[in-house]
Order: structure tokens, then C-alpha cells, then sequence
């Protein structure tokens, strides 16, 4: 009647702005409008390139620490490959059966109830982001700052680099993406550049370093969990893909592809530069170096030695990028369901990025001041609730499962891969709390401080009446 057609009206209807401090932010309340532009290769790029980074260049060292001994550790290696490959076929049945975005939040929330979804929102927001972008900082910083002060011990605060991440992030959706395709392909160049010449030597007849490889003085099962964070934490990030589940084109077959082939190619990778790192060094000299890789090049690669830690950084750099680029879409859900103010769910009306929710895990770069560069405390501290949360995902995919059966399921694993993974998961998650109390109790503990939260924030209704009174004076 006055000029609108529906489409406009529709437009106006679901899309609300906000300027803050001159800058203007649009929201699509129904669903942000976004586009299914994600193909096979690009999600098995977005996966290989997320998993692989700073992890396989640090973990090294923590899974050796742990499990006492090179032959246990390379067990390790492979088993932590087959755990992350069967929770992934599980998160390709859950991101096939709720096309929705959000990933371990979305599952949570559609499985277990709101309650435990907020839990994991509230973890994610103040710790576990925080405290993978500072050691994927830390990592960062020293392949960068090592080699300049070699043999000498680089200085802390050198160490402590905040990266540009974050800014790409908030200056182009299109300059983000091709950052990560880019750095993708640095970093398995990096992967076979250590590979070859390992597994050339080992060929050869260098196999002194795998002799009696499975005695050791040092092994304790109390400490085997820690062994194998360390080495869930260089197959992190196989569940990104399903953080933005929307964006995939036909998510029904191209998740459940992109994920069995990415994690079968990680795995062989990580075994065999594992392999390559203990024909070149002996375990105590990989114990020794803070910067394995590095020491590795010195030894094996001369010639090229000193481009090695700048394609680790790079590497480094596109596990941040992969991260800084997926965990938004987790806030933008949670701020859909009333989980989270509506700020995080806007897009900025020019760059069309999602700057308030990328500033939002920027917050967390204050963790990197106090770390002290105790990269192994972060990891267990972080891997705590983030292996809980996944954890609780599968075995809210169980219930699903019970209560729903005639639920929509276009990718089902065999119940039997979801129970060994879920089982396995809630034991690597106990232990874990008697092995190192302290960093894995204090992540139970601010967990749980969330609880609270929710219902003061979100479940008001359950306040008193006369409390609201008490806080309204």
C-alpha cells in the first residue's frame, strides 16, 4: 500500500541495526542470511588447515613427557588419530541430523537442554578461545623470536606475540578465507619438509633412537592422560567444520567426506613426522628443545633450516585464523537463542564480518600477560572442558538417539564407534582431574561458576520475587 513489496517488508522485519561509537551493525534474526558456499574441497581444506598447526610442532614434547617412553608415545600419536577420527564420524551425524551452526553448542542445546549448552558457551567464552589463541601465541612467537637468540633462551616477553589474526578477521570475510586456503598449503609443505628427509634417514638404516623403544623408568598411567591432551590438542579442531554447518553446500554428504578423508590424512601425517622426529633426536634431546621442529632442521634440514620456523609460524598463524574464523558462528547461535546479548549475532553493514563477536574472543589475549609461557598448564587446563563438553555431545547423541529414532538421519555411525568414543572421553576427563588437580580442577570449577550465571542472566523466572525487589532497590 505504501510502496513496500514483500520481499522489502520481509527484509525490514527480520533485520535490525545498532550503531555503536559510530560504527553500524545489521542482524538478520532469522538467519543471518548467510549462503550455503562451502564446497568438498574447501571444507577438507578448512579442516586440514584448522587441525593442523602449532600443535604437531609443541605436543611432541608433552606426549613424550607423559607417557615415559618413544614407542608408547607413537602409540599415543595413533591412538589420539583414531579417538579424533571416530568423534568426528560422530559430529558428522550430529551436523547432518541439526543443520544448524554452532557446533558442540548447537548439540548440546538440541540433546541435553539449554543448561549444559550455556555451560559450554560460558567455558568457551571466558577460557577455552583465550587460552588456545595465547599457545597458539606462544607457539607462534617462539619459532619466530628462538632463532634469533639460539642457544640462548629467548626472552618471555618476546615470546608473547599477539598476531594480526583478529584484525583480518574484522577486515574481510574474503581476505580471511583466502588467508586460511593459503596457509593451508604452507603448512603441509612444512609437514613433508620434515617428513622426507626423516623417513629417508630411517630408510637408510638409522634406527638407533628406536631401540628398546618401549622401556622406560618414568612411565606412570596416572600421567597418560595428560599424554594423550597433548596429543588431542594437535588433532584439535576437527569439529570446526560443523560450526558453520549453514555455509556447507549439501552438508548431508559433504561433512561426513570431508571429515574421514581430512582426519585419515592427518593421522598418517602426524605418525610419520613423529617418526621423523625420533630418527633425527634422541628423546631426551626432544625433551630438551622448546622449539622441536627447529632443533629437528638444524640437524636434518642445513640448508633450509632457517625457513623452517617461519613456516611453522605461518602454520601457527592458520590455526588462529581457522579459529578466529569459525568460534563467531558459535557466539552468533548463541546470541539467536537468548544465550548471549544480541550484539554477537550482528554483522558490521559494510565489511559485512561479524566484528563484535570476533572482538569478543579478542578479549581474551590478557591470558597471554600470565601465562608465563607454561604452554602444557594451558593445554590441560583448556582441554579439560573443552573434552567434557564433546564428550556430553556424543552422549547427548545416545539419548537422541533412545528418545527420537525416527529423528532424520542422513549419516548414522555404528552405536558402537559413539560409545568407545564417549566412554573414552569421560575416563581421559576423570583420570585427567587426579593427574593434575590443580590446572584441571580450577577448569571444573570455573565451569561450574556458570551455573549461576545462567540463572541470573537467562532463567530469570527462577529468581525470587523477592530478590528481583532486592536488586531493582
Amino acid at each position: 500500500q505504501n510502496g513496500y513489496s514483500i520481499a522489502s517488508l520481509y527484509n525490514n522485519l527480520n533485520k535490525c541495526s545498532i550503531n555503536v561509537n559510530g560504527r553500524t551493525f545489521v542482524q538478520n534474526i532469522e538467519n543471518l542470511a548467510k549462503t550455503r558456499s562451502i564446497g568438498l574441497l574447501p571444507s577438507i581444506s578448512f579442516i586440514i588447515g584448522t587441525v593442523v598447526g602449532s600443535g604437531i610442532f609443541i605436543a611432541p614434547k608433552g606426549v613424550l613427557m607423559n607417557s615415559g617412553s618413544v614407542g608408547l608415545s607413537l602409540l599415543v600419536w595413533a591412538l589420539c588419530g583414531v579417538l579424533s577420527t571416530f568423534g568426528a564420524l560422530c559430529y558428522a551425524e550430529l551436523g547432518t541430523s541439526f543443520r544448524k551452526s554452532g557446533g558442540h553448542y548447537t548439540y548440546l542445546l538440541e540433546t541435553l537442554g539449554p543448561l549444559p549448552a550455556f555451560l559450554q558457551l560460558w567455558i568457551e567464552f571466558i577460557f577455552i578461545r583465550p587460552a588456545v589463541a595465547t599457545y597458539v601465541s606462544l607457539a607462534f612467537g617462539q619459532y619466530v623470536v628462538e632463532p634469533l637468540f639460539m642457544p640462548c633462551v629467548a626472552p618471555t616477553a618476546l615470546v608473547k606475540i599477539v598476531t594480526f589474526v583478529a584484525a583480518v578477521n574484522c577486515w574481510s570475510v574474503t581476505l580471511a578465507a583466502r588467508t586460511q586456503v593459503l596457509l593451508t598449503f604452507i603448512k603441509m609443505f612444512a609437514l613433508i619438509l620434515i617428513i622426507i628427509p626423516g623417513i629417508m634417514a630411517l630408510v637408510n638404516g638409522k634406527t638407533e633412537n628406536f631401540r628398546n623403544a618401549f622401556d622406560s623408568d618414568s612411565l606412570s598411567l596416572t600421567k597418560l592422560p595428560l599424554a594423550f591432551y597433548s596429543g588431542l590438542y594437535a588433532y584439535g579442531g576437527w569439529f570446526y567444520l560443523n560450526f558453520i554447518t549453514e555455509e556447507v553446500i549439501n552438508p548431508n554428504r559433504t561433512i561426513p567426506l570431508a571429515i574421514v578423508f581430512s582426519m585419515v590424512t592427518v593421522t598418517v601425517f602426524y605418525v610419520l613426522i613423529n617418526v621423523a622426529y625420533y630418527t633425527i633426536m634422541t628423546a631426551n634431546e626432544l625433551l630438551m628443545s622448546d622449539a622441536v621442529a627447529v632443533t629437528f632442521a638444524s640437524r636434518a634440514l642445513q640448508g633450509v633450516a632457517p625457513a623452517i620456523p617461519v613456516l611453522v609460524a605461518l602454520s601457527c598463524l592458520g590455526t588462529l585464523n581457522g579459529g578466529f574464523f569459525s568460534s563467531p558462528r558459535m557466539l552468533f547461535v548463541g546470541a539467536r537463542e537468548g544465550h548471549l546479548p544480541a550484539i554477537f549475532s550482528m554483522i558490521h553493514i559494510r565489511r559485512q564480518t561479524p566484528l563484535p563477536a570476533v572482538l569478543c574472543l579478542v578479549q581474551s589475549h590478557p591470558f597471554i600477560l600470565f601465562s608465563q609461557g607454561e604452554i602444557f598448564q594451558l593445554i590441560n587446563f583448556a582441554s579439560f572442558s573443552r573434552w567434557l563438553f564433546i564428550a556430553l555431545a556424543t552422549l547427548g547423541m545416545i539419548i537422541h538417539r533412545y528418545r527420537f529414532p525416527d529423528h532424520p538421519r542422513p549419516f548414522k555411525v555404528p552405536l558402537a564407534v559413539v560409545v568407545i568414543f564417549t566412554i573414552v572421553c569421560f575416563f581421559i576427563v576423570g583420570l585427567s582431574l587426579y593427574s593434575d588437580p590443580w590446572n584441571t580442577g580450577g577448569s571444573c570449577a570455573l565451569t561450574l561458576s556458570g551455573v549461576p550465571v545462567y540463572y541470573l542472566t537467562v532463567k530469570k523466572s527462577y529468581i525470587p520475587e523477592r530478590w528481583k525487589k532486592a536488586f531493582s532497590e
